[in-house]
């Protein structure tokens, strides 16, 4: 048939248009002040390199199993990470694109977190400073980089420099023996990459070589040539920290030491020459890589300053396909980063009461028996009814977005409910574990445990309790609920038990 009849349909018939995507404005979390009593922090990864930051502009890097930057749970100082220093040429003044580490209070200070990126901005008199940093979806390579923009009416000249203390070796051997790691690390400099290179020397026949590269890239009117640095102590000086660092503070070049140093760090810098209202910019580059032919061919990719557009559009779409895949909400994911903030410095708020740390007497060998080690940071939530097991469910997508993002937890449901035959509640825990894994088996990247109350001794639960980072009850409402009421200090009500139906009496 040539002609095919057509049928119209309906008005009531036509779908509405429910299905189409409007574009949302990206959730995002902003601060205006760094000065809070637990750093406010902020994971970015691509499912192996790890940068976590926090509000003041520290934080560390991490490549699967190995630290690439020295970090401790310092809440006082919290001067670990990598840092980037600006300095006036002409008056000598010396702050940071962060709050830390020179901790000099700008005229306005902006973070923004979101599910991407990190974005710092800071303004000092007439000069705007914009930090971006972004983790590639496709490398082991974090990049940084930062806009100053003059908005005086006189050309300024900013000297730009990076600094980050290396470690390339697992963060337990870093931390138990600093001074010894460090002796392993050699570096050495390539001159027409403007690249930085790092190595461990191997200290057993079968332990893999990792390599690390430090990058620079300058977008703008450039004065001088580059300088670099390796050696910890000729950066700071004698006597000196991390906050007054003599390279710094009195203008001293760099003195392009590399090879074998006591204490190594990746130090780059770069003049800028601004006009009146122009803008320049100074890419840094942290790669990583197997061998030192394939970590200098990352180098040479990250020198392109068009590099970084293109990342900044594949991680936004990455992070948007793993919220997809986890099922995660962009606000349900800001608020496990909330919750992760607290996993990675101590909150009294969210911990045990101070009457059960003291009253604790164990150690984590009190835990084994119920295959929890201690060595992973511990999420704690109570239940004894099985109406209330939407925060289990919520904390077990936490639990998969924090291993996305490479914090490693161990989350123990507690099931607070009287032994019974039939084990309703915990059969219904069991099985909401096993939709989202096939078993409860025990990884280095965080498990899940469902301990009963009645299998621990008094003692063995105060341990439980005192150990974990973070401890929530199934009874006082959702996740969200229950970190809204700890930042503002609210006193937790628990919800009334629900009535028990009295069988009718027998005849």
């Amino acid at each position: 048939p040539r002609d095919v009849p057509v049928m119209r349909p309906l008005s009531r018939e036509v779908p509405k248009q429910a299905d189409t995507r409007e574009l949302v404005a990206p959730t995002s979390r902003r601060f205006t002040s760094a000065f809070d009593p637990v750093p406010r922090t902020h994971l970015l990864s691509n499912g192996r390199y790890v940068v976590m930051l926090t509000a003041a502009g520290s934080g560390y890097s991490r490549c699967g199993a190995l630290a690439v930057t020295r970090w401790r749970e310092d809440t006082t100082r919290d001067a670990w990470g990598t840092f980037i220093f600006l300095r006036d040429a002409k008056s000598g003044a010396v702050w940071s694109a962060g709050i830390q580490p020179s901790g000099i209070e700008p005229d306005a200070y902006d973070v923004t977190f979101l599910e991407d990126r990190v974005e710092f901005q800071r303004r000092d008199a007439d000069l705007l400073t914009r930090l971006e940093v972004l983790v590639s979806p496709e490398d082991d390579a974090e990049i940084r980089r930062v806009t100053l923009t003059n908005l005086g009416s006189e050309t300024r000249e900013i000297e730009v420099t990076s600094y980050a203390e290396l470690v390339l070796a697992p963060p337990r051997a870093e931390a138990s023996h600093p001074a010894f790691s460090n002796l392993f690390v050699q570096t050495e400099a390539v001159a027409e990459l403007d690249t930085l290179l790092a190595t461990r020397r191997l200290r057993e026949p079968g332990e893999e070589r990792v390599w690390a590269a430090h990058v620079v890239t300058v977008e703008g009117t450039s004065t001088g040539g580059s300088q670099y640095e390796t050696d910890r102590g000729r950066f700071l000086g004698r006597g000196r920290g991390i906050r007054t660092p003599m390279s710094m503070i009195e203008g001293r070049p760099l003195s392009n030491t590399t090879g074998a140093v006591l204490d190594p760090i990746f130090s780059l810098r770069r003049r800028l020459r601004l006009a009146p209202g122009a803008s320049g910019r100074v890419i840094f580059s942290t790669v990583m890589a197997g061998s030192r032919a394939a970590v200098l061919g990352l180098a040479d990719k990250f020198r392109d300053a068009a590099t970084f557009e293109r990342i900044a559009t594949l991680a936004w779409t990455q992070a948007q396909v793993q919220l997809h895949h986890l099922g995660i909400t962009p606000e349900e994911a800001h608020l496990f980063q909330n919750v992760a903030n607290r996993i990675l410095y101590s909150d009294p708020r969210l911990r045990a009461p101070a009457a059960t740390l003291a009253r604790n007497t164990l150690g984590p060998s009190a835990l084994w028996g119920h295959r929890i080690s201690g060595d992973l940071p511990i999420v704690l939530v109570r239940i004894d009814d099985v109406e209330d097991r939407q925060v289990v469910r919520q904390l077990l997508r936490a639990h998969e977005y924090w291993r996305m993002k490479g914090l490693a937890v161990d989350l123990v449901i507690l099931n607070e409910k009287p032994a019974s035959y039939q084990q309703e509640l915990q059969g219904a825990l069991e099985a909401l574990v096993r939709a989202g894994r096939p078993t409860l088996s025990v990884t280095s990247e965080g498990s899940v445990f469902i301990v009963r109350t009645d299998l621990l001794s008094s003692e063995q639960l105060t341990c439980l309790e005192a150990a974990a980072r973070v401890v929530l009850l199934s009874r006082l409402g959702t996740l969200g609920e229950q970190v809204a009421r700890a930042e503002h200090g609210g006193v937790a009500r628990r919800r009334e038990a629900r009535p028990e139906v009295a069988e009718p009496p027998v005849p």
